[in-house]
């Protein structure tokens, strides 16, 4: 459980980590501007005002996206909790503050719909999302995943690329739809 609650401190590391490992790609022109624009910021901050406000603004990050109550859509989107079941939505009162960002399902069902409207969908189909397990906390998203053995780190699904001839012949046997 102590590791688990580490982990969770340091999931921005991991989080922004993880695509390298992953899915890695050669970096172009932009990640190299983006990683020189922080380096100037945090240099300034560092130069104007000093190490102690650089490492609040830090320690201020891993709390924000670590353990804090809204991080907890961090693990309800991207983790199995139950079985059968991969991404979870979240119906509390803080989707007010977080531009609906909880209604998850919603949005993997109709990507291009605005997080404002997400409600809605759920208002108009409800029977597609009243029915499947879902939160109405993130404090408990982050509670079910620290102290439930079950699940980790890893309980996440791995997705594999395929190629465009494994596409094809995918079609081909009828294993793809498009």
């Amino acid at each position: 459980t102590a590791r688990k609650v580490l982990w969770f401190l340091l999931q921005p590391l991991f989080y922004s980590l993880r695509p390298l490992a992953v899915n890695p790609k050669d970096p172009t022109k932009w990640e190299f501007v983006n990683i020189a624009c922080i380096v100037v910021f945090d240099a300034t901050i560092l130069y104007v005002w000093g190490i102690r406000e650089l490492l609040y603004l830090v320690v201020g990050t891993l709390f924000g996206m670590g353990l804090h109550p809204v991080a907890g859509h961090f693990i309800a989107e991207h983790y199995v909790m139950n079985e059968g079941q991969e991404t979870y939505s979240y119906y509390g009162p803080l989707n007010w503050l977080t531009f609906n960002v909880g209604y998850h399902n919603e949005h993997h069902d109709f990507a291009n719909v605005s997080g404002k409207n997400l409600p809605d969908v759920r208002r108009i189909a409800p029977e597609y999302y009243d029915d499947i397990p879902h939160y109405h906390s993130w404090v408990k998203v982050i509670w079910d995943y620290i102290m439930d053995d079950n699940i980790s780190p890893y309980s996440r699904v791995k997705r594999v690329t395929v190629e465009n001839g494994q596409i094809e012949d995918l079609k081909s046997r009828g294993g793809l739809v498009k």
